[in-house]
C-alpha cells in the first residue's frame, strides 16, 4: 500500500517525536485533526494533537509544521499549551475514522484502514487525499482482508456526525476570536450555519461578519429578518457596515438604513457619499476626539476604552466643539506614547504632533498607502476643506483595499487566523 509521492499515510505519523527548531523534543503526535468543507472540497488538515512530555494533549496547527519525515516532525514557533478541544466539523483520524465501517456501492464491505494527507501548493496547508480501505471478510470483521486505496470522496459519509447541538457550538464560538468564528461559519453546512447565525449574539456575529468575504456577508445579511439585520449592522464598525450595505440591492440597503438607529445610520450614510477606495470611504467616523482643554488623563481615559481598537487608540484628536464628526476646527493629534510619558494634569494641546499632515477625504487608496508608509503611522486624521475632522483611517482599513479582492476567502481556506 502506498500513497502518491506527495502524500503521507497518517499511521506513519502517530507516535513520531515533535522537535522544535533547536532539536529539542516537545512531545509526540497522538492524532491528526481534519475538518470537513463545503463545495465538495477535500477535508482540510487543521493540525496535530500533540501529547507534551508531561502527558497534556494540545493542538498544533499545520502552519507550525516545518517538515515531516519517517523519524520526526519539526515545528517552528511556540506550542500553545492550552488543552486540545475538538470543534464543530472536526474529526480525529485515529479516534473517529480508523475502523469505521464503509459501504461503497458495488464494493465489498470495508473499514477505514488508513488516511493519506498531502500538502497543497500553499505553504502550511494540507488536505486529505486518499483513504485506505480494508475489506471485511466473512470469517471475522477483524480478519486481514484485501486493502485498496481510493480517493477520499469515494468514501460515503467520510465524517462521523460530531453530535454537537447548537448550544454546544455556541459555547465554543463564544470563546473564539472573531476571525476563528468566521472560519467556523465558513466551513459549516448551510443548514448548521443558519441555525448558529440565528442564535449567535449580535455583537459576536457582527465581528465575525467583518472577517468574512463580502459575498458571504451579503448572504448572511440577506437571510436575516430586517430588524435583526439592522441590529447587526449597528454593531459593525461604520466603515465595514458601509462596505456591506454598498453590496446590497438599493431597496434592501435603504430599508436597512431606515431601520437602524438614526445616529448609526447617519455615520454609514456619510461614508456612502465617498468612493470606497478613498480616505473618506476607508475611514471610521468614530475616532477618539477631545476638546482643546483636555488633559493627558482625559485622553488616556478615552483611549483605554475596550471598544476602541488598538489602531484607533494610537492617536487622540483635538478639535473645537462639536466633538462628534464632523467636528469643529481640527487642532491636531497626540500620540498615545507621548501621553503615557507625561503627567496626568498636563494639557494635551501642548503635546500635539505638528508633523502629522491630515488626509483629505478624496485622497485615493494609493495616496493613503504612501502616506502611511511615509509617516510610519497606524492611524491618521481625515480633514475636509473646511478644516473639520470627519474621521480617521487606520492601517488595517488600507490593507483591506490593497490586498487581493478575495483575500479573506483565501485566508479562511488556508486556516490563517489573527492570533
Amino acid at each position: 500500500m502506498s500513497a502518491s509521492p506527495s502524500s503521507i499515510f497518517v499511521s506513519r505519523i502517530k507516535g513520531l517525536p515533535v522537535l522544535d527548531a533547536s532539536g529539542d523534543q516537545v512531545g509526540k503526535v497522538r492524532d491528526v485533526v481534519v475538518q470537513s468543507r463545503t463545495n465538495a472540497r477535500p477535508p482540510r488538515v487543521k493540525g496535530f494533537v500533540v501529547e507534551l512530555l508531561r502527558l497534556r494533549r494540545v493542538f498544533l496547527p499545520m502552519e507550525r509544521v516545518h517538515s515531516i519525515d519517517a523519524q520526526q516532525v519539526i515545528i517552528s514557533g511556540v506550542v500553545n499549551t492550552v488543552a486540545f478541544q475538538r470543534r464543530e466539523t472536526e474529526a480525529l483520524v485515529f479516534e473517529d475514522l480508523f475502523d469505521k465501517k464503509v459501504n461503497r456501492a458495488g464494493a465489498p464491505a470495508s473499514t477505514i484502514f488508513d488516511v493519506a494527507i498531502e500538502q497543497t501548493r500553499t505553504r502550511g496547508s494540507w488536505e486529505v487525499g486518499e483513504v485506505a480501505l480494508r475489506e471485511v471478510t466473512s470469517r471475522s470483521p477483524f480478519s486481514r482482508g484485501h486493502v485498496v486505496v481510493v480517493d477520499w470522496d469515494e468514501v460515503p459519509d467520510f465524517f462521523n456526525d460530531s453530535g454537537q447541538g447548537t448550544d454546544q457550538v455556541l459555547a465554543q464560538l463564544s470563546e473564539m476570536k472573531p476571525a476563528d468564528v468566521a472560519r467556523e461559519l465558513h466551513e459549516m453546512s448551510p443548514e448548521r450555519r443558519a441555525e448558529v447565525v440565528e442564535a449567535l449574539d449580535d455583537e459576536l456575529l457582527a465581528e465575525a461578519l467583518e472577517e468574512l468575504p463580502e459575498a458571504e456577508q451579503v448572504r448572511v445579511i440577506q437571510a436575516l429578518d430586517t430588524e435583526r439585520a439592522a441590529d447587526i449592522l449597528e454593531e459593525m464598525d461604520p466603515d465595514d457596515a458601509a462596505d456591506l450595505i454598498a453590496e446590497l440591492a438599493p431597496e434592501l440597503a435603504e430599508t436597512l438604513l431606515e431601520r437602524m438607529e438614526p445616529e448609526e445610520a447617519e455615520d454609514v450614510r456619510l461614508l456612502l457619499n465617498y468612493d470606497a477606495a478613498t480616505a473618506g470611504g476607508l475611514m471610521t467616523p468614530e475616532p477618539v476626539v477631545l476638546g482643546p482643554d483636555a488633559t493627558v488623563a482625559d485622553c488616556l481615559a478615552l483611549l483605554r476604552n475596550e471598544e476602541v481598537t488598538p489602531a484607533l487608540a494610537a492617536l487622540a484628536f483635538l478639535c473645537r466643539p462639536p466633538l462628534d464628526t464632523p467636528t469643529g476646527r481640527y487642532l491636531g493629534a497626540v500620540h498615545i506614547q507621548r501621553l503615557l510619558r507625561e503627567p496626568p494634569s498636563v494639557l494635551a494641546a501642548g503635546l500635539v504632533d505638528s508633523t502629522i499632515a491630515p488626509l483629505h477625504p478624496h485622497h485615493d487608496v494609493a495616496q493613503v498607502s504612501r502616506y502611511f508608509a511615509t509617516y510610519d503611522l497606524v492611524c491618521a486624521p481625515v480633514v475636509n476643506d473646511a478644516g473639520l475632522l470627519v474621521g480617521a483611517v487606520t492601517v488595517d482599513d488600507v490593507l483591506d483595499h490593497i490586498l487581493p479582492a478575495d483575500w479573506r476567502g483565501i485566508q479562511l481556506a488556508q486556516g490563517v487566523s489573527d492570533g
